[in-house]
């Protein structure tokens, strides 16, 4: 929903910024302004700086800029709305809302989180009543202590079928909103409505925001599912939300590593290790959704299966749904712990060292999905090798980021040359190559990519990284292709590096101002040397003094032209290996890549420019 800019103003003016940062992390006074350590990145002196007059934030060491709404995001890990909620809730001010029918939504929502809030507050009472003995005792059996308890809002469900809705009804709450959130189902053959969680220990599930959402219960003894969820609702859905999550934003934001695991147990013995940003799925395999919502909170949480073939085959499930979302700097990690113990075990018998020790031998997505192909194919003979090649293939192509999915294909083509590295001939000896090599003639390989020769391997990157020097307007365009091109020469590579990681993040700079950043920074001789004349004779739409318009159009050619050189170079690799070895995987993989050329060719495809 959009908004008023004069609420946002008033919201805005109402904040003192000084107050709500200072709340998250310690400030100092210095004359009209705080200054602090940045939250944003780790640093030993304060570049962080708070002005309540002007009523913005900004790191003067990585960048980072905005109001009290952006501090909430970037912090907290919030969206817009949620920011904007939270803040209005601290000052007094009613969110406006867009028509009479929005505000009746929005009414009706609010007062369902109270009923569920409701529902939470019975279960904790009935956890301390007489009634709730047996639950007790199964706590402390699992080695809680009443701090633990009343920290995650643990409760209990008595076995009565009318209890809770006795309870609510007294509170005020109508039948018909107890039955659309899930705390009650009406049987079909028409009787009262009965409560759907009974004997059961439970475990409050929160939103991003800490509201109480839904539950998850544990049955203590008879005849039923071991453990259940509230069912899906206006409020909750099981596969876009995490257990755990509205306490992970703020961990994770104080440099927490986010810690995956598998159930409820498992993440409250993690957080009382000192692991704070841990969450777990509820009750499935993590989802897409759920992959997305931990992005919001970290770059690579770390995933952690059990040891055994069931936690192995989990992970598999997991990598396989997380595989094609990846993108730039978002991954994750897996990390499997010893067989026959989960997190809640391992704490218990060697503490926080022990569940350390398991997350630091954490591996890379793309190490699992090697190992895991690797286990299906034999490798013993070519055939076997080439299958495992061509479905390590398929898993790269699966990736939808074309950047990353690029370097899947590289990571893989140098992890089974490491594995097989193919035999070196030595001069002399004279063996025909498909029965064509003579004498000392080298055999066939795949040609330098880029445009012109060996020399010339750095000069696409260095005509792109010129002309976003000259044009930082261009970043969206040309960072995910700088990203896919490595400098040869190590110092020009640092420089592309300096320069993507200072346009990434605002206040943008114009051409000097970037430029001047860089000659600060230590890249002065690497910058003279990219932006000289001989370069700009070659690529004269990369110089200053071109128009945005014409380096624009200029870089899309030259990017074309590499790319159509790369594609034409790897379907040579593969017609070579085709006639080598003329297996099935070969022949498809042969054949996806002369279809891929042909669609690029003829203006299908986009030769990965976007």
């Amino acid at each position: 929903m959009s908004l008023p800019p004069q609420f946002l103003d008033e919201l805005r003016a109402r904040v003192a910024l000084s107050d709500l940062i200072g709340k998250r992390m310690r400030l100092v006074r210095s004359n009209r302004e705080w200054k602090g350590l940045c939250p944003f990145h780790n640093e030993k002196s304060p570049s962080f700086t708070v002005n309540d007059q002007k009523g913005f934030f900004h790191c003067f060491g990585c960048g980072a800029h905005g109001d009290a709404i952006g501090f909430l995001m970037q912090h907290d890990r919030l969206g817009f709305m949620e920011a904007v909620e939270q803040l209005a809730g601290q000052v007094g001010l009613e969110v406006p809302q867009a028509t009479p029918e929005d505000r009746q939504r929005y009414e009706k929502r609010k007062s369902l989180y109270d009923l569920t809030e409701a529902a939470g507050r019975f279960f904790e009472s009935q956890l301390a009543a007489p009634a709730g003995r047996a639950a007790r005792d199964y706590f402390t059996r699992r080695g809680l202590d009443g701090e633990t308890i009343a920290r995650f809002r643990l409760g209990y469900a008595p076995a009565d079928a009318q209890a809770l809705l006795a309870h609510l009804k007294a509170e005020g709450f109508e039948e018909a909103d107890i039955l659309e959130v899930g705390l009650a189902r009406r049987p079909d053959d028409g009787r009262a409505p009965y409560a759907f969680f009974r004997n059961r220990v439970i475990f409050p599930v929160a939103d991003s925001r800490g509201r109480v959402v839904a539950f998850g219960a544990r049955l203590l003894e008879g005849e039923g599912p071991k453990y259940v969820n509230s069912p899906d609702g206006p409020l909750f859905h099981k596969g876009q939300l995490l257990y755990g999550l509205s306490r992970a934003r703020q961990a994770a934001g104080q440099g927490h590593a986010v810690v995956v695991a598998e159930g409820y147990m498992d993440v409250i013995a993690l957080v009382r290790a000192g692991f704070e940003a841990a969450v777990a799925p509820l009750g499935t395999a993590l989802t897409e959704a759920q992959a997305q919502e931990l992005w919001k909170v970290a770059r690579e949480p770390v995933l952690c299966f059990d040891g055994d073939g069931a936690g192995k085959r989990a992970a598999w499930r997991a990598v396989d749904r997380v595989l094609p979302l990846l993108k730039p700097d978002h991954s994750v990690r897996v990390a499997f712990l010893p067989e026959g113990e989960d997190p809640d075990s391992l704490i218990a018998a060697g503490g926080m060292p022990a569940m350390r020790s398991v997350l630091e031998a954490s591996q890379p997505l793309s190490q699992v999905v090697f190992d895991h192909e690797v286990a299906d194919h034999r490798l013993d003979a070519p055939e076997g090798r080439a299958g495992l090649q061509a479905a390590l293939d398929a898993q790269a192509r699966r990736i939808e980021d074309r950047a990353v999915q690029d370097y899947y294909f590289r990571h893989f083509r140098d992890r089974l040359e490491e594995t097989f590295p193919r035999r070196r001939q030595t001069a002399g000896e004279g063996r025909a190559w498909n029965g064509r090599r003579r004498g000392n003639e080298p055999p066939p390989g795949p040609r330098p990519t880029g445009i012109g020769a060996r020399r010339d391997a750095d000069f696409v990157p260095s005509v792109l990284l010129a002309a976003l020097l000259h044009h930082p307007a261009l970043f969206d365009e040309l960072d995910e292709h700088l990203g896919m091109i490595a400098f040869a020469d190590a110092k020009l590579d640092a420089l592309k590096r300096a320069t993507l990681e200072r346009l990434c993040v605002p206040p943008g700079l114009d051409s000097e101002g970037v430029r001047l950043h860089l000659s600060q920074t230590g890249h002065a001789p690497a910058l003279q040397r990219l932006l000289n004349q001989r370069l700009f004779t070659r690529a004269p739409f990369a110089r200053a003094d071109a128009s945005e318009d014409g380096a624009r159009d200029g870089c899309r050619h030259l990017w074309r032209q590499w790319a159509t050189r790369r594609m034409r170079d790897e379907l040579k690799e593969a017609s070579r290996a085709l006639a080598a070895e003329p297996t099935e995987a070969n022949l498809a993989r042969f054949r996806a890549l002369r279809l891929q050329a042909e669609r690029e060719e003829s203006g299908d495809g986009d030769m990965g420019y976007r």
